[in-house]
């Protein structure tokens, strides 16, 4: 079964608030992730699964992708496990990411 996830699908099952603006920038960002079709069901499963580690999906203030972000301030064990749990969501979705350097930051850039 195929399912579409329209911005307003996205922003409700991420926590953000329906506003003009958040549909706006959501659909930019869907616009500009390459096959974002072909994953976008996974990112609400993903955001589900890592908010146990402080961890979420979001909208990115800095680019036009959404973004995968850990609390910083967890503890080194936490965010081992959020970078393998990324890579793992990553590698079995064909989703490529660009990693912050230093941070516990990816943007999801589209389908392999």
């Amino acid at each position: 079964m195929h399912l579409d996830v329209s911005a307003e699908v996205l922003l409700s099952q991420l926590g953000y608030a329906k506003t003009e603006s958040s549909v706006s920038q959501a659909q930019k960002m869907i616009d500009n992730t390459e096959g974002f079709e072909k994953f976008s069901k996974h990112i609400i499963s993903l955001h589900d699964h890592i908010k146990k580690m402080n961890a979420y999906v979001g909208l990115s203030n800095k680019t036009d992708y959404f973004k995968i972000k850990c609390d910083e301030n967890d503890a080194p064990e936490i965010l081992e496990e959020f970078h393998d749990e990324v890579s793992h969501w990553s590698r079995k979705y064909n989703v490529a990411l660009e990693k912050i350097e230093d941070k516990p930051i990816y943007y999801i850039l589209g389908h392999k």
